[in-house]
């Protein structure tokens, strides 16, 4: 370009630009890529009819300690997960409940992640529900597998 051959013409290119809000960096580094997103585990339920007996084993192999029965939680008995999520330990609700081991991932909107897994196919079990004190959960199951979604 004839405007940037001459004298002091570069320093008003990178002067105008700034002023018009373009970010003018060149260091020499790459450009950092975008961070991904991690999920993370807020609550992994284990639905077992040996709740002592699994307490017992994951203490002795982690060195966790159990809660007393959370009736919010169907009386899981809950430990800590590295990360802040928990553990919960219960008996089947129900006589039609199978043993499972369900993780719920944390959400920021439940609603939106929700929709997108019904885009991918998923069936529900359980929509968004509200435990007081807890945060909002919901089940679905997609390819044979049940999953769960937890917004605090």
């Amino acid at each position: 370009m004839q405007i940037l051959s001459k004298p002091g013409s570069l320093a008003l290119f990178f002067a105008a630009a700034v002023a018009l809000g373009a970010a003018v960096v060149d260091d020499g580094a790459e450009p950092e890529s975008p961070k991904p997103k991690t999920m993370q585990i807020q609550y992994l339920e284990i639905v077992t009819p040996e709740v002592e007996a699994t307490c017992k084993a994951l203490a002795g192999a982690h060195g966790a300690t159990f809660s007393e029965p959370v009736a919010e939680l169907g009386n899981a008995r809950t430990a800590t997960l590295a990360g802040g999520g928990r553990i919960g330990v219960r008996a089947p609700m129900r006589d039609t409940e199978a043993p499972v081991a369900r993780p719920y991932v944390l959400v920021e909107d439940i609603e939106a992640a929700t929709a997108k897994a019904r885009e991918a196919g998923a069936e529900f079990a359980l929509t968004a529900t509200e435990i007081p004190g807890q945060g909002t959960f919901a089940i679905y199951v997609l390819g044979g597998i049940e999953h769960g979604l937890w917004q605090l």
